[in-house]
């Protein structure tokens, strides 16, 4: 049973247009019930302006307090790999963005063109230790999970594969794939149908039937924070994409040479690759945002190791490089662009944007934590000094409107595919926002919120299907 809903519009900028060949949509199925409340949305106006069976530990939470700059990287190949075959995933040259997809498969959607199965935003309760699952076009919540099997591990980043799979990375250890439709779960309780939740009633561990799968990280003091898929195959006679990889790293607080960047098998969880880091420091909170380009590299940067350090996996050799991050920087948020530039978000001074072709850095006057790019090359950055998002011109480093939101400190920022900018806040809610009209809507009955990944899946999708 859906939880009422109380919607009206805001004035103050998109979520994932998941594509699939076959119809689909979810099922409904009854469960005991954990937790409820009401999805209200609220009104207002905002000037604008120009600038399988495992065991985890628990607990635990984040915490963080145009000048041009050349950088030198260094690299190293120390890696073990369980693969069979690690050829990188296909590059696109597909002209205008497509409409998440591949023509043969009928625009790579359930329905082709622009009618998506279904465009879901992922957001982790990292206090209530669950993941939200909801429908970025009518805001209302289809499902939460809970995300390990001790129901805790503190969860936060998350990532969506282009099969709209998502992936969970808890800070205290463990990776778990939960399935977006109902009929990709699995029978695995004993009881006759699937039983999954279907709004914010969250089933129990092992009663819950779209969890894919979970893989425990059991390290001392563990810091697990990145997460990012990388992009697999397409099958163009299923229309359904295949060695799916995905990405993460993990290490003990304050422990040297304990970083370690694993690749995980996207079907079943097994670690394909492990690639110890010891060179890169790790700090407390270790590495801490994560994404991919469209060779499915891995690029992710550590919050307060000393140096800190962007650093490249590469995907088909596993070897890695270094590249000093500005010594003004303190890196938060982070992304790669359509152009496979990456980008962080920071909390002093500038933040900054890395040219891996040139080798240097361009930093900007603005200040923030999670950032993504829309479709029309805007970056969008979580503005904790409004409260609110901002615009960036991912090309000229030209600040555009800043959109306040009545949040208390909003970290994360996620583009679907109809276009609108999702800001989480660390309150209980996530905001809408359109980037044209500068309206917003508000969910508002999250748990303990903490989500600046790519929790749409848009951001993988920019980078392997580039629009122009």
């Amino acid at each position: 049973m859906h939880r009422s809903a109380r919607i009206t519009t805001c004035l103050a900028v998109a979520a994932f247009l998941v594509p699939a060949c076959s119809g689909g949509g979810d099922d409904t199925a009854s469960g005991a019930a954990s937790a409820s409340g009401t999805t209200t949305l609220t009104s207002g106006t905002g000037p604008t302006g120009t600038a399988t069976a495992a065991t985890d530990s628990s607990g635990g939470t984040d915490s963080a307090g145009s000048a041009s700059a050349t950088g030198t990287s260094t690299s190293s190949t120390t890696s073990t790999s369980d693969a069979t075959s690690t050829s990188g995933p296909p590059k696109f040259d597909l002209g205008a963005f497509p409409d998440a997809g591949n023509p043969g498969c009928g625009g790579g959607g359930g329905g082709g063109g622009n009618d998506p199965e279904f465009s879901y935003i992922w957001i982790a309760n990292s206090s209530q230790g669950t993941v939200s699952k909801i429908d970025t076009q009518t805001m209302q919540e289809l499902g939460r999970y809970v995300v390990r099997p001790d129901g805790g591990g503190s969860p936060s980043r998350t990532s969506v594969s282009l099969s709209g799979n998502v992936a969970v990375a808890s800070r205290l250890g463990g990776i778990t794939k939960i399935y977006a439709r109902v009929e990709d779960c699995k029978e695995s309780n004993g009881m006759p149908g699937i039983q999954t939740a279907t709004d914010a009633n969250y089933l129990p561990w092992g009663v819950e039937e779209c969890i894919a799968w979970h893989t425990p990280f059991n390290v001392p003091s563990p810091t697990q924070r990145p997460v990012a898929w990388a992009p697999g195959t397409l099958n163009p006679q299923t229309c359904e994409y295949e060695n799916e990889m995905v990405w993460t790293a993990i290490g003990s607080n304050n422990v040297s040479n304990s970083l370690v960047v694993y690749r995980l098998n996207g079907d079943d969880g097994s670690i394909d690759a492990t690639i110890p880091m010891p060179d890169v420091p790790i700090g407390y909170f270790g590495a801490y945002g994560g994404a991919v380009n469209a060779d499915g590299d891995f690029w992710f940067v550590n919050y307060d190791g000393n140096p800190r350090y962007m650093v490249r996996v590469d995907y088909d050799d596993l070897t890695y490089e270094k590249v000093p991050v500005p010594t003004n920087i303190r890196p938060y948020g982070f992304t790669v662009d359509s152009k496979g530039r990456p980008w962080i978000g920071s909390f002093v001074d500038k933040s900054a944007r890395y040219d891996p072709v040139t080798q240097t850095w361009d930093q900007f006057p603005a200040l923030g934590y999670g950032i993504q790019e829309d479709a029309q090359g805007r970056m969008w950055m979580a503005d904790y000094g409004l409260p609110g998002v901002r615009e960036i011109d991912s090309d000229t480093l030209t600040l555009g409107v800043q959109v306040p939101l009545p949040a208390s400190t909003p970290k994360g920022v996620s583009i679907d595919f109809y276009g609108k900018v999702w800001v989480v806040d660390m309150g209980k809610s996530a905001f809408r926002v359109d980037p044209d009209t500068l309206t917003f809507d508000v969910f508002d009955q999250l748990v303990g919120p903490y989500t600046y990944s790519d929790m749409t899946g848009w951001g993988l999708s920019n980078v392997t299907f580039p629009p122009g």
